[in-house]
């Protein structure tokens, strides 16, 4: 399964990202995946690598490219709770400056190398998203609803921009949160908001699970948590995209 680094022309430069995707047949059905703020590292990778090899082209952008290549800050191989305040303090300025406006211009830049690779198909695309990149990836769909056929966030913010941001969306969408960071009232507000803006959706909190559910070089590391966002996310996406 090819792991290829690139670099995307954006309005600020170059977002270097990385791509995976099948070494045969083809082309593929394309898929944008935001990491979360820890950005790319090798558990994603892993989980690039996991969807490429079912049958998708995963590109994955750093999301901080404006403050250096990736990995921007120092990770160690497994962010347990006592080294998490000192990597947040060097991550929150990276996700503070990365403001609305600019994660939409990213998003066209995105979508545009995505679906001009010569590797990915015609016809629409999905974009998922962890922790940030899940708020991310609903600001992309919401900015792109023709391109956008599905849409997946996890232990994510997604309904931060209010419900009116939900409007434009067209895509499918799956989202997953985590236990710990939606009460049951917050969902019911949030899923009451996609059925008045008419999104075809399945929205649900993962049982005993705490924000990061999916990363396996956290500490919120769930297994039986991450099987059930592939449960949700295979299917969406073998039903939305062309040839998925």
């Amino acid at each position: 399964m090819p792991i290829t680094m690139l670099h995307i022309p954006t309005a600020d430069g170059q977002a270097d990202a990385l791509a995976a995707y099948p070494d045969h047949g083809g082309p593929h059905p394309g898929v944008l995946m935001y990491a979360d703020g820890f950005g790319i590292r090798p558990v994603v990778r892993e989980m690039a690598r996991e969807l490429a090899g079912h049958g998708y082209y995963v590109l994955v952008p750093n999301l901080f490219y404006r403050h250096g290549p990736a990995p921007v800050i120092e990770l160690p191989e497994h962010i347990g709770e006592e080294v998490r305040p000192a990597v947040f303090a060097q991550l929150m300025p990276l996700i503070e400056a990365h403001t609305a406006e600019r994660a939409l211009s990213d998003a066209d830049a995105y979508l545009t190398f995505l679906t001009t690779r010569p590797e990915v198909g015609a016809g629409p695309v999905a974009v998922t998203g962890y922790c940030i990149g899940g708020l991310l990836a609903v600001r992309t769909a919401a900015a792109h609803p023709g391109q956008v056929a599905a849409v997946a966030g996890f232990h994510a913010p997604v309904g931060a921009d209010g419900p009116d941001s939900l409007a434009t969306i067209t895509a499918q969408v799956h989202f997953g949160h985590a236990e710990g960071d939606v009460t049951p009232e917050a969902l019911a507000e949030l899923n009451r908001a996609l059925d008045a803006a008419g999104v075809d959706h399945t929205s649900e909190i993962y049982p005993g699970t705490v924000h990061g559910f999916t990363m396996a070089d956290t500490d919120a590391f769930d297994p039986a948590a991450l099987q059930r966002h592939w449960d949700h996310l295979l299917p969406l996406l073998d039903r939305t995209l062309p040839n998925g």
